[in-house]
């Protein structure tokens, strides 16, 4: 049976959908049979990432009420194997997500797949409760900021008392902590919270640091998960974290700011 893997947080543009993407992706890499879905009705942006926009032809709403099988609304990566992408509809509003429907499809799913990856909206309106309530993990993505950290509590409290595992009192949903869009330069002039500030408040184990990169913005528009980019720090950081959640033991990185050599620091005076 697949697991439930819920990406989520209770403030917008913290990268969530960047992070279902890559994480998604990295599974896939590690040879874990994934699906990644899209929760945001309406909205609709995994498939950009994804890069198979163009390739949408029915959706996770059809699905649900029974306009198109399953096998018909998935798209399979070209550049990964193992790895599909279940859109949502852009038309719909998000009373189409029902109980019964989502709970059918997720199940379909787990009998197909490894893991799947629920890209949830921010906060928690429908969409979001809808992909918290079936959730067997959580991965609480939040930036190093008061707001975005204290709606990420908020966010603990739902998973705490208002998910299926809540609900039945079963084994709680296991939660784990990534920290995006991370500056060490900022930190240190007190711009940013520290790593240490964000653990003490929310209190959950931390399985990975990304940090703030040029090259999301840029993948993102390419419509390629950040890490298939080898260069790139931000996806060098998502592969340690699949890695890390996997079982490996991978020391965390990007936590220091970088130090400007004397001849970059001439440049920089000069300019």
């Amino acid at each position: 049976m697949g697991k439930v893997i819920v990406m989520t947080s209770g403030k917008g543009g913290v990268g969530k959908t960047t992070s279902s993407a890559a994480f998604a992706a990295g599974l896939a890499m590690k040879g874990q049979r994934t699906v990644v879905i899209d929760f945001d009705v309406g909205l609709r942006n995994l498939d950009l990432i994804m890069g198979c926009e163009r390739r949408v032809v029915f959706d996770f709403i059809n699905v649900i009420n029974g306009d198109a099988r399953l096998s018909q609304a998935l798209i399979k990566d070209k550049r990964i194997e193992n790895l599909s992408v279940l859109p949502t509809s852009q038309t719909r509003d998000k009373d189409a997500l029902t109980r019964d429907g989502v709970e059918k499809v997720l199940d379909e799913l787990r009998d197909q797949f490894d893991y799947i990856v629920c890209d949830s909206p921010a906060g928690i309106e429908r969409g979001a409760l809808m992909a918290l309530y079936f959730a067997d993990e959580a991965v609480i993505v939040t930036n190093p900021e008061v707001s975005s950290v204290r709606d990420s509590d908020r966010i603990l409290g739902v998973l705490g008392s208002r998910s299926r595992r809540a609900e039945q009192g079963l084994e709680p949903v296991k939660e784990h902590l990534l920290l995006t869009r991370y500056d060490p330069s900022r930190v240190e002039k007190g711009e940013m919270l520290k790593l240490e500030d964000v653990l003490e408040i929310l209190a959950i184990p931390l399985l990975g640091i990304i940090p703030e990169s040029e090259t999301v913005l840029k993948a993102s528009n390419l419509g390629m998960p950040v890490i298939l980019d080898p260069t790139s720090k931000a996806g060098q950081a998502y592969t340690d974290v699949v890695g890390r959640y996997l079982g490996e033991t991978i020391e965390h990185r990007f936590m220091q700011p970088e130090r400007r050599g004397l001849f970059q620091r001439l440049l920089w005076r000069t300019a």
